[in-house]
């Protein structure tokens, strides 16, 4: 954290270890991130070429939704690595952390079109079922079953801690679910001949998927537009600021994220004259660390004697 205090050293300074670590929150999964981006990558070419083989719609969209997925763990990876490799410099003073959350926000808008299509496709077959081979698909859906609950039991930890890693988390969940609904499909294939159960079970996977879409979307959007987390309380923030001893007055209050588990806030503290602003500086400093784990923040210290810096315009 930084402050505008007379005579402050460094020593009393904390830029917290979010950004001074070499990894953001995807970073420290990238190897179970590869682990699951393998799996899936493999699941993808076998469906493809058995959902063509078997004539399935149910398959050939979990085929399209492990598509999106390939896609999108491989930007995951993609930002995790420059994100990694990208030293902040004069130009990018905080990095290129902010990829992971691009990569996020592409994920939704992959998965968006692919349940759209499904569902299309879907009320098309409805009308004119293809005859599908039962058998070979359920042994295809079984076998994506499998790999599905395996990327999920590797992406889990990581979902809890980054939104890049969160977004791939789902859309596994989502392949997991919509393995179950091809399994299902197939077994009613192979044991009643009813050709209506494949379209339908696709249908039910693009449904399952655009909720989920939309709250990825949603918080990626929230990121990159810089508002505030939404488990911090701004004015009770503010309360607690002014709450400190010498305070009189707290403005020009900003908290927003950079990327998964890495909050960033600005503040201006106006003290009473005469007031320590070594001491205002440090219990604002271990406020925003210890109460709202808030590790890197820019803390403006000024007397009450000082006119202009709370006049903001825009």
């Amino acid at each position: 954290m930084t402050g505008h205090a007379p005579g402050h050293g460094d020593h009393g300074h904390s830029h917290g270890p979010a950004l001074a670590a070499a990894l953001s929150a995807g970073g420290r999964h990238r190897l179970r991130l590869t682990w699951a981006f393998g799996l899936i990558l493999a699941l993808f070419v076998v469906e493809v070429v058995a959902g063509l083989y078997t004539r399935s719609l149910s398959l050939l969209s979990d085929a399209g939704h492990m598509l999106t997925d390939v896609i999108g763990l491989g930007m995951a990876l993609a930002a995790i690595h420059a994100a990694a490799a990208q030293r902040p410099n004069v130009q990018r003073s905080f990095g290129v952390y902010r990829l992971e959350i691009l990569a996020a926000l592409a994920n939704a808008v992959l998965l968006f079109g692919v349940a759209l299509f499904v569902l299309w496709e879907a009320v098309r077959r409805l009308q004119d079922p293809p005859e599908v081979l039962g058998v070979p698909l359920l042994l295809i859906a079984v076998a994506g079953l499998a790999v599905n609950v395996a990327a999920l039991l590797l992406l889990r930890e990581g979902s809890r801690e980054s939104v890049n890693v969160e977004g791939a988390y789902l859309e596994v969940l989502a392949d997991m679910l919509g393995s179950v609904g091809v399994v299902v499909a197939a077994v009613v294939l192979a044991t009643t001949g009813w050709p209506y159960i494949d379209p339908i079970a696709a249908a039910g996977i693009g449904l399952f998927i655009l909720p989920r879409t939309w709250r990825l979307g949603r918080h990626a959007l929230r990121i990159l537009l810089q508002a505030a987390p939404p488990e911090i309380d701004l004015d009770a923030l503010r309360g607690e600021l002014a709450a400190i001893e010498d305070v009189v007055d707290v403005h020009d209050l900003h908290v927003w994220t950079l990327t998964s588990a890495m909050e960033v806030a600005s503040v201006h503290l106006m003290t009473r004259a005469g007031a320590d602003p070594h001491r205002v500086l440090d219990q604002a400093r271990h406020l925003l660390s210890d109460r709202y784990h808030i590790d890197h923040a820019t803390l403006q210290v000024e007397p009450d004697t000082h006119q202009g810096c709370e006049s903001m315009t825009w």
